[in-house]
């Protein structure tokens, strides 16, 4: 179809004087690119010479950035984004955007422009992580970081974080990917293993987080309940699952958002173990929503 309606607007003979796309003004076209997506406006690009014009306009991509776009760019050297189009500043910030020593990452959401976060275990504090006896630093192409951590058996389980970033103003939800049991390859198949999971079924995990203006949100979960995980056919083992702590509110896109959250299970009566941790996302809430719904990609 686009090639067909590229045909009719820049086609050799000029005689017909039917008009076509080509002649609606890049004024126009960019009043309607304003209201799209910028992969719809990518797509739309594809159609002429005029739509590509008009898609390539400072002023309907620094509409797609979020207000804080130069915060991010400031996590990378100045070489890398110098002399870019705004429509090139929204592609290099849609990649992952690494700071603190390369164990947070932040980026757009390549339909929306909204600001994600992601933070890795290395990036936190936990009990006992330099201890081989416990805990084990697995390298894995299932992490965006491409490395875990990998329980054995502890007493006291805890995992503390941290993040300080200036976030535009929404609604965010923090959660813990998590999986049960190690996972690896054998003959080409992934295969997990549980010699080491236990304890996750008798006392529920804590989660929580907490702002610098307050907000507070917690919950309790038990990450190993396998009898009413068969029962409602939900197996948790040998799968990651994000497990969400809560949401909290920016309001302010200006000034430096803390957040603090934790994972613990302090109960000394038992041990546990057998499970990964690997990292820790701050995502839009409703763009979740969107995506489990099947409306965004």
């Amino acid at each position: 179809m686009g090639a067909s309606l590229s045909r009719r607007t820049e086609g050799t003979n000029r005689t017909e004087m039917t008009p076509g796309l080509g002649d609606i003004p890049e004024g126009c076209l960019a009043c309607v690119f304003m209201n799209l997506t910028p992969p719809e406006i990518c797509n739309l690009a594809r159609l002429n010479r005029a739509f590509r014009g008009a898609a390539s306009s400072d002023s309907i991509w620094v509409k797609k950035l979020p207000t804080n776009f130069q915060d991010l760019l400031n996590l990378l050297p100045p070489e890398r984004y110098q002399n870019m189009s705004k429509k090139d500043i929204f592609a290099l910030l849609s990649r992952p955007v690494p700071f603190d020593d390369g164990y947070k990452e932040v980026w757009l959401d390549r339909v929306t422009g909204r600001v994600c976060m992601a933070i890795s275990a290395k990036g936190m504090a936990i009990t006992g992580i330099d201890d081989r006896r416990y805990w084990n630093r697995v390298a894995t192409e299932e992490s965006r970081f491409h490395i875990v951590a990998y329980l054995l058996q502890i007493w006291w389980f805890e995992v503390d974080g941290v993040v300080k970033f200036p976030l535009p103003a929404d609604v965010y939800t923090l959660s813990f990917r998590i999986h049960l049991g190690r996972f690896s390859k054998r003959l080409g198949r992934r295969v997990s293993s549980f010699e080491h999971t236990h304890g996750w079924d008798i006392k529920p995990v804590r989660f929580e987080l907490s702002t610098t203006d307050g907000q507070l949100a917690s919950c309790e979960c038990y990450l190993d309940d396998m009898e009413q995980d068969y029962e409602n056919r939900n197996h948790k083992r040998g799968c990651w699952i994000e497990y969400k702590v809560g949401e909290f509110i920016v309001s302010n896109s200006e000034t430096v958002t803390e957040v603090r959250f934790s994972m613990k299970q302090i109960d000394c009566t038992h041990s546990k173990g057998g499970l990964c941790v690997d990292s820790v996302f701050i995502i839009p809430t409703d763009l979740i929503d969107c995506k489990r719904r099947g409306i965004l990609k």
